[in-house]
């Protein structure tokens, strides 16, 4: 367990001294924004899964790092660490081109990036994995794909399996498997899609409908064997107009297969308002909670450590008022206001997908 002095003495390394008013601390110099103890206390404890995190948006600096991970200096890391997340699922959708020469290439791009820091990074392949990440003060690498389209057959699960693939999305835009959310219409679950999704349960990989139409969505729910996740989506009830959040229906569906729902932080997933925020972010958590139970709800921020828009430009994607960097803090200290019992705070920061995939995960 990570104590609040030794988490602020963490910081500390790697920015300076923290500064302390009145049981308040920031977490690095300069800073104005200040956390409870308590606060602190919940996020250097927990196991924080971000089940759609990125290590950067700034897609060549990645491929630079997987290329030549020496150019991942131990600034970037030590940032990635300040952050609070010790797992990242930092899964992107190809959805043109050879998807599975380029499915092939990011995951033995992270497998070579991972291998070659074995001293801060953890490929996570089993729930021990998560607890092994923490324990040591490495940050876990959850290797993911937003769409199944490498699947060019139902053998291309067990070859994606081996390279250390253990989640994957359905579906980004309509595919052999099933619809997508931005589609017109959306023909649900398709035979092949079943039978990806069958041995997607036989070997232990989790099965993610993020993306994936309402139709598809439930008709994947229901043949499913094991839980299903949604990784990084909101709840519709509170954005009517958007097709990527969850219907009421598909969280209980969800929610009584045993799945896990994270909350993104992009905007326009959140509130279809000039202002949106984290409280916003907070009222999703609310809603899923009193629809289907403190169990069924994560985070999937859906954003890296900077955030999507330009400084220089008018929000379209970031939450007003928010440093990325941050998010976790905020996620936990709005917890906190909103009276949520430490035991829950730990359990949406992480705790209910290291449950659910423990569930999926059975070899």
């Amino acid at each position: 367990m990570v104590s609040r002095r030794s988490f602020l003495a963490g910081a500390a390394l790697c920015a300076a001294a923290p500064m302390i008013n009145r049981g308040r601390f920031s977490l690095f110099a300069r800073s104005d924004t200040k956390y409870s103890a308590r606060t602190l206390d919940l996020v250097g404890r927990t196991t924080v899964i971000d089940m759609l995190g990125l290590l950067t948006l700034n897609y060549k600096k990645l491929v630079d790092w997987e290329l030549d991970p020496q150019r991942f200096q131990a600034g970037d890391f030590q940032r990635l660490q300040r952050s609070g997340i010790n797992i990242f699922h930092p899964a992107v959708g190809y959805n043109s081109g050879d998807i599975f020469r380029e499915s092939s290439r990011d995951i033995q791009g992270w497998n070579t990036f991972v291998a070659a820091h074995p001293d801060r990074f953890q490929r996570v392949e089993t729930v021990a994995d998560f607890k092994l990440a923490k324990d040591s003060g490495k940050l876990g690498i959850l290797i993911g794909q937003q769409n199944s389209s490498h699947f060019r057959a139902v053998e291309d699960v067990d070859r994606f399996y081996k390279l250390g693939q253990r989640v994957s999305q359905l579906t980004y835009r309509g595919n052999q498997l099933g619809g997508g959310s931005s589609d017109a219409g959306d023909r649900g679950l398709s035979e092949y899609g079943g039978q990806i999704v069958t041995r997607m349960n036989e070997l232990g990989m989790a099965i993610d409908v993020s993306h994936c139409g309402d139709r598809t969505t439930l008709e994947a729910i229901e043949a499913s064997k094991t839980p299903v996740l949604v990784t990084h989506s909101n709840c519709r009830a509170l954005v009517p107009g958007a097709a990527r959040c969850k219907t009421n229906e598909a969280i209980k569906k969800l929610a009584a297969k045993g799945g896990v729902m994270g909350m993104t932080m992009v905007r326009t997933f959140v509130r279809s308002t000039p202002r949106v925020t984290i409280q916003d972010v907070l009222d999703h958590v609310d809603h899923a909670v009193k629809l289907v139970g403190i169990e069924h709800v994560g985070m999937g921020s859906d954003v890296d450590l900077d955030g999507r828009d330009p400084i220089t430009r008018p929000k379209k994607y970031d939450l007003d008022e928010m440093t990325y960097s941050t998010k976790v803090f905020d996620l936990a200290e709005g917890l906190v206001r909103r009276k949520y019992s430490d035991e829950n705070i730990e359990l949406i920061l992480g705790g209910n997908f290291t449950r659910a995939l423990g569930a999926i995960w059975t070899i």
